[in-house]
């Protein structure tokens, strides 16, 4: 079984009074393209990045970001 790391950043984002990518990008300090890789699930972020992104919308990481299971 192999596990895959989910996300509702988009999501987060477009309730949180629309806000764009790089405005998130430069909250957090990273580039607007890595939010877009995260939000396509391209890229996992580091732990650090991911409890940013949960402080920047006051909701718990597990919100956010979740473990998605897939059978093989």
């Amino acid at each position: 079984m192999s596990m895959k790391l989910g996300n509702t950043l988009k999501r987060c984002r477009l309730d949180h009074d629309d806000t764009p990518q790089q405005r998130l990008a430069e909250a957090v300090g990273v580039s607007r393209q890595t939010i877009y890789a995260i939000e396509k699930g391209k890229i996992v972020p580091s732990t650090l990045l991911a409890l940013k992104i949960a402080k920047f919308f006051q909701k718990p990481v597990e919100e956010i970001f979740f473990v998605m299971n897939n059978r093989v």
